[in-house]
C-alpha cells in the first residue's frame, strides 16, 4: 500500500490553469496605469503596488511568525498583504513554502495554492520543508504536483535552510546565469591539468607534477608503468591507475 501513488490530485490538477510557454508574469495592475509603461514595468508580478525597496523579498502577511524569516539576514522583507504566493523574490520568481507535516494533515491546501496563483509568475518554486521522519511518499505526491504544475521543487530539511534558500534566490536575482556553470578552462595547460585529475586517485598536484616532467600528452602516455611510478608523489598504485586508462581503447569494439 506504501507504494502505491496518490492520484487524488488528478481531478484538482486537471482543472487547473496551467503556465503554457511564454509564462509571462500576471499583473494585476489597475487599466489606467497600463498607459505608463515606465511604472508598470516595475511592478512585481501579482501585486498592485511597487515594492518600496528593489531589494527586498515581499512576503505574504501570513508569514509572519515562520521561524525561517530568521534565517533571512541578508536582504529586507517587506510584508504585504496584497500577493498571491508566500514569497516574491523577483518580478517574475515565487515562492510557495510548505511544511511536509502540515501538507500530511491538509494534503488540498496546496492545490487550492496553486488554483489562486494560476499562471501568475515565470519561475514558480515549491519550497518544501522536510520536518516528518517518513517523507517520501508525501515528497513522491509533491513531485508529482511539481511536475503537472511547472513547479521547481526545492527540499529544505529545517528552518534556518530554508529561509537561506529563499534569501539566495533574491540575491541571485539578477546575476547571469553563467555564474553558477562549471567554468570551462581555455588555457590549453590546464585543460590538460583538469583532464588528468578526472583519473581517479590523480590530484592536481600530481598531473601538474607529470607534465612538468614529460612535456605533453605524447610522452605520458608512451611512458611505461614503471617510469610513471617513478614519478615523486604518484606512487605504484596511481601509476598502474593512470596509465590503464591512458592505455583503454577509446571504442568498445
Amino acid at each position: 500500500m506504501d507504494d502505491l501513488i496518490d492520484d487524488s490530485f488528478d481531478d484538482v490538477l486537471a482543472s487547473m490553469d496551467m503556465p503554457t510557454a511564454p509564462k509571462l508574469p500576471k499583473l494585476q495592475v489597475p487599466s489606467e496605469s497600463l498607459t505608463s509603461s515606465n511604472s508598470s514595468s516595475n511592478v512585481a508580478a501579482g501585486s498592485s503596488k511597487l515594492p518600496s525597496n528593489p531589494h527586498s523579498v515581499l512576503v505574504h502577511s501570513k508569514q509572519r511568525g515562520n521561524p525561517i524569516l530568521k534565517s533571512i539576514l541578508n536582504v529586507p522583507l517587506e510584508f504585504r498583504d496584497d500577493i498571491v504566493p508566500d514569497y516574491v523574490v523577483g518580478r517574475t520568481s515565487c515562492i510557495l513554502f510548505l511544511s511536509l507535516k502540515y501538507h500530511n494533515l491538509n494534503p488540498d491546501y496546496i492545490c487550492q495554492r496553486l488554483k489562486a496563483l494560476g499562471k501568475m509568475y515565470e519561475l514558480r518554486v515549491l519550497l518544501v520543508q522536510v520536518d516528518t521522519p517518513e517523507p517520501h511518499n508525501a515528497l513522491k505526491s509533491l513531485t508529482r504536483i511539481s511536475l503537472l504544475a511547472d513547479l521547481t521543487m526545492m527540499l529544505a530539511w529545517n528552518a534556518e535552510e530554508a529561509g537561506k534558500i529563499i534569501e539566495t534566490y533574491k540575491q541571485f536575482e539578477k546575476r547571469p546565469p553563467d555564474l553558477i556553470m562549471e567554468r570551462v578552462e581555455s588555457n590549453p595547460h590546464q585543460k590538460l591539468v583538469a583532464a588528468l585529475t578526472n583519473i581517479k586517485p590523480v590530484n592536481k598536484t600530481d598531473a601538474v607534477t607529470l607534465l612538468q616532467i614529460f612535456g605533453n600528452l605524447e610522452n605520458l602516455i608512451n611512458a611505461s608503468e614503471e617510469r610513471l611510478s617513478q614519478v615523486m608523489g604518484l606512487g605504484p598504485r596511481k601509476a598502474k591507475k593512470l596509465y590503464k586508462t591512458l592505455h583503454e581503447p577509446f571504442l568498445s569494439k
